[in-house]
């Protein structure tokens, strides 16, 4: 084991007088230091962060690393063979951040595809690849990029992952539940128990040490890594990268008044919980250094323009939304729904969004973000008496959803991304009659389980909405090929996540055409 003895006498053997930095030597590591990947992410029409984490024992305290800073070389070359270096550096991977480095790579060229690697300790990373975006305001004619998340370890094998890697796209959208914090003794698909296909380390996450554990047990997976090596990421989070159903710093404490979650912690408390989850999200997410946590908060929401053709924005539908009304659930919706002080953006957030909507002129407006927005009727049964909402969505918030709508109602060509939900499905964002935009909601890479073509009651489902035009219940992740004529959403299925290995199809593909709102099935 390296540790921090063997770390200082060396230093001092090489004639370092500061232990503060130390020069790992080659052969120090007991292991390969980078055995959690390497990864890319927020591109720019100049750069990209290029990510890595030192962890020569994955899953030991640490990493298996000393607690001392520890100097990381980095290297990006526009060939795989590196054989021209246009830009290196040393950042420093230091204990605080669990040895994690976040690098932001400027001064590249715009719309072009560049490698990156790591050294460390005279080890060597494997190589990583990530494209860079157009100049802002640039003519674009074609945008080709992935949308995915929610991925219990526990559910299935990320087989998904391994396609992803093979698709050919500009970057992907991760829109969050990258761990999940808790572990299951059994699933329940089909109403019958079976065991996990694997097992999470933990059963439950606390603190800072324990939400490390779950992204250092996720990311060894090899298909997982993968796809990070190999497309820049544009990372959000979720309620289970902390708890189920999270919001604001309240968590659901509200509930435990009624009895009806004894588990859940008073705010204070909740409030430390977080930090450390919003830590360990940091030290494994691909971000910049300005989504550093602070008091346990993160900047998350921000902007990505693809040339003239894109401007999407990122949204965070957790920190700062209130409350969920009527209890939370599937269920009718109570008085609570129509709040008009109630928030899902918080203020500053959707100031920022309404500013940002229409400007600089792009083809298509996207908004990347996490809970569904149509509101729809959750019904599978036909004698279920009355409308069923889902509260921990934009339909528990009446009036934000509709002050959000009424802006995609001035602009042309808005498309929402979404996830969350376990199944794909699109449909019509409808404001008083009046379709104002389009919404595709991407299934899991694993969470949920095999699945299957339809979940039950889908006939119903679909019959109670009809502004919905496709529903399905398989796992796999979406492609979004997207022109100046139209925005194509493809929906790649996969056929089962309980085998390492699985088969690729194109289940569906929703068209938006320029101009015209609402979505049609190709």
């Amino acid at each position: 084991m390296l540790n921090r003895r063997h770390f200082l006498a060396t230093a001092t053997l090489a004639g370092l007088s500061a232990p503060a930095i130390l020069r790992a030597e080659a052969g120090f590591f007991r292991d390969f230091p980078f055995s959690l990947g390497v990864a890319a992410g927020d591109p720019a029409s100049d750069g990209f962060v290029i990510w890595t984490r030192l962890a020569p024992d994955p899953m030991a305290p640490h990493g298996g690393m000393p607690l001392v800073n520890i100097p990381v070389e980095w290297e990006v070359s526009p060939d795989s063979g590196f054989r021209e270096i246009v830009a290196k550096g040393t950042e420093l991977a230091r204990p605080e951040l669990g040895h994690s480095v976040h690098v932001e790579v400027a001064g590249l060229l715009p719309a072009r595809p560049y490698y990156y690697r790591f050294t460390a300790g005279g080890e060597r990373s494997l190589r990583g690849r990530a494209r860079t975006l157009p100049v802002v305001g640039a003519e674009v004619d074609a945008l080709k990029f992935g949308v995915c998340g929610c991925q219990h370890y526990e559910s299935g094998f990320y087989g998904a992952y391994r396609h992803l890697a093979r698709e050919d796209l500009a970057f992907v959208y991760h829109y969050g539940d990258f761990i999940y914090e808790y572990q299951q003794d059994y699933l329940f698909p089909d109403g019958l128990p079976v065991r996990p296909v694997r097992k999470y380390a933990l059963r439950g996450l606390q603190d800072l040490g324990d939400f490390r554990t779950a992204y250092t047990q996720t990311l060894l997976d090899i298909d997982m890594q993968a796809a990070r090596s190999v497309h820049a990421f544009v990372s959000s989070f979720d309620d289970h990268e902390i708890r189920n159903d999270w919001v604001s710093v309240y968590d659901d404490w509200k509930l435990d008044l009624d009895g009806n979650d004894p588990d859940a912690p008073p705010p204070e408390v909740f409030m430390l919980r977080k930090q450390a989850a919003m830590q360990a999200w940091y030290e494994h997410m691909p971000v910049r250094k300005a989504l550093l946590p602070r008091g346990g908060m993160i900047n998350a929401h921000r902007e990505l323009r693809y040339g003239n053709l894109v401007s999407m924005q990122v949204l965070d539908t957790r920190q700062y939304r209130d409350n969920q009304p009527c209890g939370d659930g599937f269920k009718p919706a109570c008085p609570e729904v129509y709040s008009k002080d109630a928030q899902v953006l918080g203020k500053a957030q959707e100031d920022w969004l309404a500013k940002n909507l229409g400007k600089g002129g792009a083809t298509w407006n996207a908004i990347a973000q996490q809970v569904t927005m149509m509101a729809l009727d959750r019904r599978r049964r036909e004698d279920e008496p009355k409308k069923i909402l889902n509260l921990d969505s934009w339909p528990g918030y009446e009036a934000p959803r509709e002050r959000i709508l009424s802006r995609f109602a001035g602009l042309k060509n808005c498309v929402v991304l979404t996830g969350d939900e376990h199944q794909n499905f699109c449909g019509d964002l409808v404001l008083k009659d009046k379709v104002v935009g389009a919404e595709f909601v991407g299934t899991s890479i694993s969470s949920g389980g095999d699945g299957s073509d339809l979940r039950k009651g889908t006939d119903v489902f679909l019959k109670l909405n009809p502004e919905l035009k496709f529903a399905n219940d398989q796992r796999g992740y979406v492609v979004c090929d997207v022109n100046r004529e139209a925005w194509q959403t493809h929906f790649m299925v996969v056929d089962k996540v309980t085998t390492p290995t699985n088969t690729l199809s194109k289940r569906a593909t929703g068209v938006v055409e320029n101009g015209v709102a609402g979505i049609r099935m190709a």
